[in-house]
């Protein structure tokens, strides 16, 4: 048994769990440490591992570069738009009190999650198309 063959059985095992993993750390990130710049950065970890293990293009089909330019547009959007909620009706921007007037509680927390969400999903997707850019490019070895 190789070293390479050794790498990928560990690494086949261990990406969904790294998955797993940011998905656990943007759904706590509004009530405790974390959030969605470390849930984005760590569920990009996890692709970008996949890609060094198993090749670039399985990495491109896992997860295509298409799809990581929406994510991060997806989420630019999110957050800009729960921003001009805040507008909408009658507060400031990200003004997440105002987006539940009668339980402002509710309101900051739902905002603050869709916030969190939109930052890790903007930064899942530069930070993979960060990196297939810079791996794609010829003379990268």
């Amino acid at each position: 048994m190789t070293r390479l063959t050794i790498l990928r059985v560990v690494s086949k095992w261990m990406v969904p769990f790294i998955l797993l993993f940011a998905l656990y750390v943007q759904a706590h990130g509004d009530l405790g440490p974390g959030g969605g710049f470390q849930a984005g950065v760590i569920f990009a970890a996890g692709i970008i591992l996949y890609s060094l293990v198993f090749g670039l293009e399985a990495g491109r089909r896992v997860f295509p570069p298409r799809v990581a330019e929406s994510l991060a547009a997806l989420g630019i959007l999110l957050y800009a738009g729960t921003g001009w909620a805040g507008l909408l009706v009658g507060g400031w921007y990200l003004d997440f009190p105002a987006l539940n007037p009668h339980h402002p509680s509710h309101g900051q927390h739902w905002g603050i999650f869709a916030v969190e969400l939109g930052v890790g999903l903007a930064v899942a997707g530069v930070m993979t198309s960060v990196f297939f850019a810079f791996a794609g490019r010829k003379g990268a070895s």
